[in-house]
């Protein structure tokens, strides 16, 4: 189960008979917890038969979402899903996993485009829209697959964002049966006005919604439906049910609206009460409400002022991102939204409105109290902008790393951290003639068995309530690229350790050893040794004693010696040949790449390494992803937000052929 410590979007708990319930609550994919931790906490399970998943989520990352979608889709429990109050974007998506799909009579069902933004050129923004294009595709299989509808009628609802009350959602094929009212949760109403084109009936909702779904057709044309099942008959409530449930909505009314008004109820005491006396204002109006007597108590003054009017905190999100990310070097100011109300806002400013923006009260709270309140608050608004910005610092200053071994290197995926077997099979043996009429005979392949495994490394910092005061850029800017910095030179010191430590290979010997034909006899860097080097590679041979003819493409040495073997290998003509102008026979044969991590063990070995599309060095990621991660939790052992910087790796020798190592003392 994910550790308590960490706020999770989704719970999973384990139930009696081999049954369990998930509930997924909140955005999907935030605050570090990912869809592996979803599937590590379901198998955590064991054998599951039964698993019942309550949704009441406005959607979230569209690959988490999908992941979780295959996961519940091809697990052999049966999967009953019931949508609490909303399922949208992401979350309808999840929701057509269920074997069977129960949506309330007043519960909503979203589905839309999905979005995405990207910085650059026309031909970024190319790349953006294929990866949305595909997205959808893969979306749309999903809902078809659940519905029975077409493509063409699917695709048109999303380009919509089409609304599906209960009864709509099984009349278009997307749940299986409706239910009872349930009574929608505060948070489902602030979920749902998040969206720009909810219907405003579906916003105030406190009952069974009429408001049909936009048209599948576009601006002309109706959605054509199948009558919908008749839904279970209500059970009959008693007279003081019916008067708690109302006092319980009132009441729920009435919070709400003091939630909006927040810091501003004293200044617009009068306001407040009238709009918490009329029953019909609701927490929406009550907020328009607000916001237009603040418009109108602005006294005019020649200081420019930036607005900027999001909905929900995507909009929000977005522009104190760009802000801070302009700020701190990430993003250049030319590309800031010219939109963005938040230009100038210090890190304490940011955390304030992102408290504002969720109405919470700030009544009595000084700057310290403030921030503190920010990091903890349950919308994760403040902990996430921290979060964005500084894993782009990070991966900044990873990516700015001059990554030489890339070059030289094989790129490997691992999917756990078990010890893997690269199993090599040497060579393909020379094709036998085959008669006419004759059999093809199967070859025989040896295999070394390389082992390879994942390790982790990484490191910890935090942000301080106090750093956020001092609106201290560098704490959560240029502390993450140094990591990112740090993550790159882990995994090159790691590679070029290969070569200077001299590790035992699958056979029982070293990776250069005399028996392995690899170890040249010490000599400074020339052509003549370059080429006695090159041709010891050529020459080798596999266990069938077939010559292998491999190719040098890469001369690897310390730094020290890299101006002298340039010279060398770029030269016309041999130096040891003095005015005789001999033509130099290796010429541009290999690149040259140099190290420091080299120089620390020895300033004269170098070594040859063949080129591209041989068994060199295999610096294998978990499940591929060699950019490092950043993961985040509120303070527990500081008074702030904890990040944590990791990246899994795992580097190995596949072959001692492809090397040669010349171990010249100086």
């Amino acid at each position: 189960m994910p550790s308590t410590k960490n706020k999770t979007w989704f719970e999973i708990k384990a139930l009696a008979n081999n049954e369990a319930r998930i509930e997924i609550f909140e955005e999907i994919g935030y605050w570090g917890v990912t869809a592996k931790t979803f599937s590590d906490s379901l198998k955590a399970l064991g054998d599951v038969q039964t698993i019942y998943l309550h949704i009441n989520s406005p959607g979230g990352s569209v690959f988490d979402g999908m992941a979780i979608y295959n996961i519940l889709k091809n697990h052999p429990a049966n999967v009953i899903v019931r949508v609490e109050g909303l399922a949208a974007s992401m979350a309808s998506v999840i929701m057509c996993a269920g074997d069977e799909v129960i949506v309330p009579e007043n519960a909503l069902v979203m589905i839309h485009n999905p979005t995405g933004g990207a910085y650059g050129d026309e031909d970024e923004m190319r790349k953006m829209a294929d990866v949305l294009a595909k997205v959808k595709a893969a979306i749309v299989s999903a809902y078809v697959s659940r519905s029975g509808r077409t493509e063409e009628e699917v695709a048109a609802w999303m380009s919509d964002e089409t609304w599906f009350t209960g009864a709509e959602a099984v009349a278009a094929g997307f749940a299986d049966k409706t239910d009872q009212p349930v009574e929608l949760a505060a948070c489902a109403h602030r979920m749902i006005a998040n969206f720009t084109k909810a219907p405003d009936s579906l916003k105030n909702l406190s009952g069974t919604p009429t408001q049909t779904p936009a048209t599948a057709a576009g601006k002309t044309g109706v959605i054509t439906m199948p009558e919908p099942k008749t839904p279970a008959t209500p059970v009959a409530k008693t007279e003081e049910e019916i008067r708690a449930q109302a006092i319980a909505g009132e009441r729920a009314r009435r919070d709400s609206i003091k939630a909006k008004f927040g810091v501003h109820a004293t200044a617009h005491a009068e306001l407040l009460n009238t709009c918490l006396d009329d029953m019909n204002i609701t927490a929406v109006d009550a907020g328009d409400r607000l916001l237009k007597a603040l418009g109108e108590g602005v006294t005019p003054s020649n200081k420019t002022t930036h607005i900027s009017v999001v909905t929900g905190n995507a909009q929000f999100l977005q522009d104190a991102e760009q802000v801070l990310s302009a700020r701190s070097g990430l993003l250049k100011a030319s590309e800031v939204r010219k939109e963005n109300g938040l230009r100038g806002y210090t890190l304490a400013e940011l955390a304030r409105a992102t408290l504002e923006l969720h109405g919470a009260s700030l009544v009595g709270m000084d700057r310290m109290g403030m921030v503190g309140h920010a990091f903890t608050h349950n919308s994760g608004d403040f902990t996430r902008l921290l979060g964005n910005v500084a894993h782009k610092a990070m991966l900044f200053g990873y990516e700015d790393q001059e990554q030489s071994f890339r070059e030289w290197t094989i790129k490997g995926t691992l999917s756990d951290f078990r010890p893997a077997d690269r199993v090599g099979l040497e060579s393909f043996p020379v094709l036998d003639k085959v008669p006419e009429g004759g059999e093809y005979k199967y070859a025989t392949l040896a295999d070394r068995g390389e082992r390879i495994q994942l390790a982790t490394f990484g490191k910890l910092f935090s942000i301080t309530r106090q750093a956020i005061i001092n609106d201290d850029l560098h704490a959560f800017t240029e502390i993450p690229k140094k990591m990112g910095q740090s993550a790159y030179r882990t995994v090159n010191k790691l590679v070029y350790a290969v070569l200077t430590s001299n590790p035992q290979m699958a056979d029982g010997k070293a990776l250069f050893h005399a028996d392995h034909k690899n170890l040249l006899t010490g000599a400074a860097p020339s052509i003549a040794s370059l080429g006695l080097a090159r041709a010891a590679m050529r020459k080798q041979k596999d266990s069938a004693n077939t010559v292998l003819n491999i190719r040098p493409g890469f001369v690897i040495c310390p730094v020290a010696l890299e101006d002298q073997i340039n010279t060398i290998i770029a030269g016309e003509f041999d130096p040891a040949g003095g005015d005789a102008k001999v033509p130099n026979a290796i010429r541009n044969f290999a690149t040259v790449i140099s190290d420091a991590e080299l120089d620390e063990v020895s300033a004269s070995n170098w070594y040859l390494v063949a080129g591209r599309g041989y068994d060199t060095i295999e610096v294998a990621y978990l499940d591929g992803d060699e950019s490092p991660r950043l993961e985040q939790q509120a303070g527990w052992t500081v008074d702030g937000v904890e990040f944590k910087v990791g990246i899994d790796a795992g580097v190995k020798a596949r072959d001692f052929r492809t090397f040669q190592k010349n171990p010249y003392a100086g």
